[in-house]
């Protein structure tokens, strides 16, 4: 390579420094805010799961705390105390209703169970939970109970069959067997029915003289 080669070389590589300095004087604050932000928003995000895991661990305590309490009352009133927030809201409205139905406020229950089912960013399984136990409280309104319960007895609910063999008690309770039969036949014959309600709902046949087509003991 002669001289003149080996200088052009040179120059030529000295003006791509100067032109590579030159893209980092003046670009190069967008990668450092670049490097800033990523890094930025990887602490921020480990710092907000440590923020939910702490969250969900102290609800969980206070849970256990609550239901470790001996007294029916005792209990609904420490589950009252309990605040959650996102996921746990729901299983912890359960929960309260629950104790409160244990310690015979049964007003307090069905509050608890309508204020998850009109929440409308709880899950819907939880809604459809709520609203299947608020239609099991007891009460001395028959009429709307059964109202409640042919509801939640409708094709495609999540309840439906346990729904179904509710209103076989209360119709049975009012002393329609036929009808009552009947209603436990339709159960059986459903082909989403469990084991454990098939179970039971042939024992009940039985019971009343009914022999179910698919005895229990097979």
């Amino acid at each position: 390579m002669s001289d003149s080669d080996s200088f052009i070389n040179e120059v030529t590589e000295e003006v791509r420094r100067e032109k590579l300095f030159g893209y980092l004087r003046r670009y190069g604050w967008i990668a450092v805010a670049a490097v800033l932000l990523i890094v930025g928003g990887a602490a921020w995000n480990e710092y907000r799961n440590a923020q939910a895991r702490s969250t969900a661990q102290a609800t969980g305590d206070a849970l256990l705390a609550a239901l470790e309490e001996n007294d029916p009352a005792a209990r609904a009133a420490a589950m009252a105390d309990v605040d959650a927030e996102g996921a746990a809201v729901a299983v912890t409205l359960l929960l309260r209703a629950a104790t409160q139905q244990e310690a015979g406020d049964l007003a307090a229950s069905a509050d608890t169970l309508s204020a998850v089912v009109t929440n409308p960013d709880l899950p819907e399984m939880y809604r459809d939970l709520a609203a299947f136990k608020a239609a099991m409280l007891p009460t001395d309104d028959t009429a709307a109970r059964r109202a409640n319960l042919d509801a939640l007895s409708q094709p495609g609910q999540p309840f439906r069959l346990l729904a179904l063999e509710q209103i076989a008690y209360l119709t049975l309770a009012q002393g329609d067997r036929d009808g009552a039969i009947a209603i436990l036949r339709q159960i059986e014959e459903d082909a989403g029915v469990t084991r454990g309600l098939r179970e039971r709902v042939q024992t009940l046949m039985v019971a009343l003289g009914e022999p179910s087509p698919d005895p229990v003991n097979q």
